[in-house]
């Protein structure tokens, strides 16, 4: 019997299944424990445990890590998952790249290929190269642990459903969900979901939250979008829209969104707002050093501003620091709303560091409730582009186990 077997048998609902369950649950979101203490959590006798340690230990997915060494008596042993016995694959979907990484069972990185070149089209042959990319992931980089990949999570931007596998944003051909489609071309089981909340889970499980069980992730990048933990859970809404932050109607504007509506917060506060104010001042002749690295303005791409940021490029600065100043006044009715215990920075303009962070924290301490807002820690995300894989990851974990 295969090691997805073993773990497919534990779908069936009997009462030793439903503790086998508990058990993985508790090892993964607590490490390595001993059999005394693992029956004291759950509330079983030790003998209990005992055999169903025993068996699952045979099956291959627990691991016996030892002795804890003791003063006296005798030594306990520690237990845990083992982290071969099931992998799981992330993916994050940009318009230029994609981002891949294997991770097994404990939520240990095993492989990871960042920047691999993708052209995002809302088309079949886009979707067909996606697939072939994935495909080749897998074969090279996976080698005799790809029969354990149990499962591919894919983080897509925009309206997307994890329950129902529809993107409503990408890739919505027709009444087949693209969670299926995708399951079909790559002959594994395949789920979706949104690329800020997979970024506000990565950094949740794996990056800067020390603790917090309340915690909103901001998604500073070309768009605009907010991850929402609430009592250390990804909250989805109703059909797992929730986080549309950057189509709040907060401006007076003609300016058209993506989405098709006009003044949303995304169009003058987003990367989106930088490049567009960047572009006009270049064009208007003041003077930047994007002025002479880019030739063809045309080309400008919003990475060249972060850059240039980071470079003490003035314009630059002065368009990040006016943009993010008014994110932060919005951000500061997200703490009037939530209370959070943290509020995370990320997405690319949070790679210009203090420039994106310091106006944004003064817009808080000037627009948000005192009461409020000093419960809250305003920090720059800790995995900056990793949180978006690493949270496809655990996302695709958390899919295998609740199924």
């Amino acid at each position: 019997m295969t090691a997805k077997d073993k773990f497919l048998n534990l779908e069936k609902n009997t009462k030793n299944n439903l503790i086998k369950k508990e058990i993985i649950s508790y090892f993964l979101n607590n490490g390595k424990t001993t059999i005394s203490e693992l029956a004291k959590e759950l509330d079983l006798s030790v003998p209990t445990v005992t055999k169903l340690i025993n068996g699952m230990s045979e099956d291959g997915l627990i691991s016996d890590y030892g002795k804890i060494p003791t003063p006296e008596g005798r030594h306990p042993n520690y237990y845990g998952m083992n982290p071969t016995s099931a992998y799981f694959m992330g993916i994050e979907m940009t318009h230029q790249y994609l981002n891949m990484a294997l991770m097994d069972f404990n939520g240990d990185v095993v492989k990871t290929k960042f920047g691999i070149p993708y052209t995002y089209e809302n088309k079949l042959e886009s979707l067909d190269e996606l697939c072939s990319k994935i495909e080749e992931f897998i074969n090279e980089e996976t080698h005799e642990i790809r029969e354990n990949i149990f499962n591919i999570n894919l983080n897509i931007s925009g309206r997307v459903n994890p329950e129902s596998g529809y993107s409503y944003s990408s890739f919505y051909f027709s009444e087949e969900p693209i969670s299926s489609i995708l399951s079909r071309k790559l002959n594994r089981g395949v789920g979706i979901d949104n690329d800020t909340r997979g970024m506000a889970y990565g950094e949740y499980m794996k990056g800067m939250v020390k603790g917090q069980k309340n915690v909103l992730f901001i998604n500073y990048s070309w768009g605009l979008g907010i991850g929402i933990i609430i009592d250390g859970k990804p909250y989805y809404g109703k059909s797992g829209f929730s986080g549309e932050f950057g189509h709040f109607p907060a401006f007076e504007n003609e300016i058209i969104c993506h989405c098709g509506k006009k003044g949303c917060l995304e169009t003058e506060a987003s990367g989106r707002a930088i490049y567009r104010e960047v572009l006009e001042r270049i064009k208007n002749g003041e003077t930047s050093i994007l002025s002479d690295q880019v030739k063809d303005i045309k080309n400008l791409k919003l990475s060249d501003i972060i850059k240039a940021t980071n470079q003490e490029d003035t314009l630059c600065i002065e368009v990040v620091e006016e943009v993010s100043a008014k994110l932060g006044r919005y951000i500061a009715g997200l703490i009037n709303i939530f209370n959070p215990e943290l509020v995370i920075i990320g997405g690319q303009m949070a790679e210009t560091d203090g420039f994106v962070l310091m106006p944004i924290r003064s817009a808080i301490r000037k627009y948000s409730l005192n009461l409020v807002n000093k419960d809250s820690q305003i920090e720059l995300s800790k995995l900056q582009n990793k949180a978006g894989v690493y949270g496809a990851c655990l996302l695709g974990r958390n899919r295998f186990l609740s199924n």
